[in-house]
């Protein structure tokens, strides 16, 4: 199904993001009308701009702020396949995305290093870069798309690939995994929860762990397009997480 002349110029990633303030009432009279108003569609009657701000301002990259950047690439030891797992992340969005950019910038930068994540090019390709824009941080090459051909965007969609032509069909990672038989990441708490840890529980490294999950499954899918055997325990390296 996928061909893939060099699994070590792809970098896999998943992200973590949350809503910029723990509560409503901590937005000034501005944010909350812009608020109103950017999901005054999306909101049943019954909802109100404050209920949905708590549950939705995460996913809108106006709205909401990146607290994980895991990230993943194969290299080989000892002619074996292995594969390392490292995060960005914190409370200083601006500086995980100085990080994240500067590894970029010094190890995927040419024509031939691609992107790859699950439904990222709907949301963690768009939101890191708008986040990039609005904490005043330069685009990495891999990052911009402007002015470039579709085909010269070197992004991977592992939930794109499974469309096959189908732009209608969203399948989650989780049911995917299932269908292919992959080991399932989502094990302890999934992205609907992922506010609650940080704003109520202050559990970042929680996070981080289920980011780090998500980003080796994501590899294990290119894997399975490709019909080689999926990644091993003991050939998976994870930074640890300080």
């Amino acid at each position: 199904m996928l061909y893939v002349d060099d699994l070590t110029k792809i970098l896999f990633l998943d992200i973590e993001t949350v809503r910029q303030k723990k509560s409503w009432d901590e937005l000034d009279h501005d944010w909350q009308e812009l608020w109103d108003h950017k999901t005054r569609f999306q909101r049943e009657e019954s909802v109100s701009p404050e209920d949905f701000y708590a549950e939705r301002a995460g996913i809108l990259a106006e709205f909401g702020k990146i607290v994980c950047i895991s990230v993943g690439v194969f290299y080989f030891k000892d002619n074996q396949r292995r594969f390392k797992i490292k995060s960005f992340y914190g409370d200083d969005e601006k500086v995980l995305l100085q990080d994240f950019a500067e590894l970029l910038n010094k190890s995927f930068y040419t024509a031939g290093h691609k992107l790859c994540a699950h439904n990222g090019k709907e949301f963690d390709f768009p939101y890191i870069a708008r986040r990039m824009v609005i904490n005043g941080v330069t685009l990495p090459s891999l990052l911009n798309t402007y002015g470039k051909k579709p085909w010269e965007v070197q992004h991977l969609d592992t939930m794109e690939l499974w469309k096959f032509g189908d732009w209608k069909n969203y399948t989650s990672l989780k049911l995917l995994t299932k269908c292919l038989g992959i080991p399932s990441p989502k094990d302890d708490i999934d992205g609907s929860q992922v506010g609650q840890v940080y704003w109520e529980e202050n559990d970042l490294k929680r996070i981080v762990t289920y980011c780090q999950k998500d980003t080796l499954t994501v590899a294990q899918l290119v894997l399975r397009y490709m019909m080689t055997p999926l990644l091993t325990e003991d050939q998976i390296e994870e930074v640890p997480v300080s």
